[in-house]
């Protein structure tokens, strides 16, 4: 066998699909005896137990987490203007941002955490800000912003299902496979406590229709099918469990490295669901290289600041306008970590880092 077969994947869903096994086949085939695969039983049915998991008042479920934040912005009825977005980030909350029909702006990050830096964000609202989108980064409740009356927050949640999250502001949520709430394709959901928000996402979702062929506003089709919803539904009660290990196992990683000075933990805020487990490192292509070597997987979230890719750049000021999120992304390092990956791989993935990454010495 091959060392990348014998190795450690960035995410293994094959544990999680083995634990649940009964409950989504016995969705699925509640749902194929129904049928009806579009806005059916399935998702109406997931959309009430994970607002109520989550402690909203509504969920709705849209086509992928970029639909949410695009919806949730819409459905806000914010004027024309500009949109704030951290710099560190995927480039889909921009990509939303700009679907909504708005401009982007962007803030720095902190340098601890990689959040949204609240201060330097409020710093950039001008008369033209109609909201700013703080991103709970890696799984972690970024703090929200203090702004002006009349700017709004969107909250885009992609990466942080479970976290004690507030939904006075609308939170967008992706259930990308390899989220802590995974679906086995493409699917998000907009959260909210407000009625009249969640009806519009609604609407907006399903062609400016109210569930009959008459589209009374502009907008789009972006459904989460019903069989995507049958799996969801069998892996939500099982989210507090494996948040819970994705925890115990950042920990576990956080003592192995703790006399390693060359790969630094990102410092994680309280009530982190640890959807990503990120370090930094001041030579990573080395390091990254030698993992791969030796059959251990890892990922960069992410490796090009927002203001210097290229779809964004007509929004962006000069390079160093963000040197914080400039300089995290040459150095950020996803090590692999899922629910059920073993205390054993996280000891080898951690003495392979050793091997060129050597302990203080006292």
């Amino acid at each position: 066998m091959s060392a990348a077969k014998a190795g450690v994947p960035m995410v293994n869903l094959r544990p999680l699909l083995d634990a649940t096994e009964a409950a989504w086949r016995a969705n699925l085939e509640r749902l194929f005896t129904r049928m009806h695969f579009i806005l059916g039983e399935q998702v109406e049915s997931f959309e009430q137990e994970l607002a109520a998991a989550f402690d909203a008042r509504f969920a709705v479920c849209v086509g992928s987490g970029t639909s949410a934040v695009e919806l949730a912005l819409r459905a806000s009825r914010l004027a024309p203007g500009e949109v704030i977005v951290p710099a560190l980030t995927s480039p889909f909350t921009a990509q939303a941002v700009l679907a909504a029909g708005y401009r982007l702006k962007f803030a720095d990050v902190d340098p601890a955490t990689l959040l949204l830096d609240t201060a330097d964000a409020a710093s950039r609202v001008t008369a033209r800000t109609r909201a700013v989108v703080p991103v709970h980064l890696y799984g972690q409740p970024a703090p929200l912003p203090s702004l002006p009356r009349g700017v709004a927050v969107v909250q885009d949640a992609c990466q942080a299902h479970g976290a004690p999250l507030r939904y006075s502001a609308p939170a967008a949520f992706s259930f990308y496979p390899t989220k802590n709430l995974p679906c086995l394709g493409d699917g998000g959901a907009v959260l909210t406590n407000s009625r009249s928000l969640a009806e519009r996402v609604r609407q907006l979702r399903d062609g400016g229709r109210r569930n009959d062929q008459v589209s009374r506003i502009r907008a789009v089709n972006s459904r989460l099918d019903e069989m995507q919803a049958c799996y969801l539904r069998a892996f939500l009660p099982k989210l507090v469990e494996w948040n819970a290990e994705r925890s115990r196992l950042a920990d576990l990683y956080d003592r192995l490295l703790a006399d390693c000075p060359g790969v630094r933990p990102v410092a994680r805020r309280e009530g982190s669901v640890c959807h990503l487990y990120v370090v930094r490192v001041r030579r990573r292509e080395r390091l990254r290289k030698h993992l791969a070597a030796n059959g251990i997987a890892t990922g960069i979230h992410y490796p090009v600041p927002l203001h210097q890719q290229p779809a964004f750049r007509e929004f962006a000021p000069k390079r160093g306008s963000f040197p914080i999120a400039e300089r995290a992304c040459r150095e950020i390092l996803s090590l692999p970590l899922w629910p059920y990956i073993s205390g054993k791989d996280v000891q080898k993935i951690v003495d392979k880092i050793r091997e060129i990454e050597p302990r203080t010495t006292v």
